[in-house]
């Protein structure tokens, strides 16, 4: 039996290169560091991990939410009271919005901090900020879908502010809200831009991250000269 499935191994790895895939992704070696600060290198990782998380568990609560403003709510109330472990799945990921935010914040202060964003690490840099934007995103357009009255003007603050940047604000805000105030089309939008553009763009940025990640490697931590 293991003799079959080191023959089925073998077979995959050599027509999908999947042994090269997961050596470059779990076998990389980390820059040398003493004490705690070599757990600022798990940064970025600890933020994937919980991307996926989130992916999950939004996933899992898709299947019961309703985007409209007349049972947004109830279907939230529904997930907390009658879904198998819904209560604890919502948990999952609102706390997981909020480390996700702090993480990735936590990882470019790393990374700036010690210089990784400099020669030849520029695109990784600018890459990793695109992702913390997209993460923002995540959190603005989610903060709306449970319909409440904290998440309806705490976004009716925010679609304001974004309506106040000069030449182009007001046309965000009618973007952002699909009509002149805050209602279906406003819900509607958000839910496909929390579900669908940002999950899509997030992936396909997180591909490019990882890639110049691992065709540049992880920069080592500064060095104090020697005396």
């Amino acid at each position: 039996m293991r003799e079959r499935a080191t023959q089925a191994y073998a077979w995959v790895c050599e027509r999908t290169g999947l042994d090269k895939i997961w050596t470059a992704l779990m076998e990389r070696k980390i820059p040398e560091a003493k004490g705690w600060t070599g757990l600022l290198f798990t940064l970025g990782s600890a933020t994937m991990m919980i991307f996926t998380v989130q992916a999950v568990t939004g996933f899992l609560l898709a299947t019961n939410y309703v985007p409209s403003p007349d049972h947004a709510y109830d279907s939230v109330r529904y997930i907390d009271s009658q879904v198998l472990f819904g209560r604890v799945v919502r948990g999952l990921h609102h706390w997981g919005a909020t480390f996700m935010v702090v993480f990735a914040v936590l990882h470019m202060l790393r990374v700036y901090f010690m210089g990784s964003y400099k020669y030849p690490r520029e695109a990784t840099w600018m890459a990793g900020v695109g992702l913390l934007l997209l993460v923002l995103g995540f959190s603005f357009t989610g903060y709306l879908l449970p319909w409440d009255q904290k998440a309806y003007w705490a976004t009716v603050v925010g679609t304001t502010i974004a309506g106040q940047t000069p030449v182009v604000g007001s046309m965000i805000a009618d973007i952002l809200r699909g009509s002149d105030a805050m209602g279906a089309p406003t819900l509607t939008r958000f839910y496909a831009l929390h579900v669908l553009l940002l999950p899509a763009l997030t992936a396909g940025l997180i591909g490019v991250h990882l890639f110049l990640v691992i065709w540049h490697g992880i920069s080592a931590p500064p060095k104090r000269d020697a005396p």
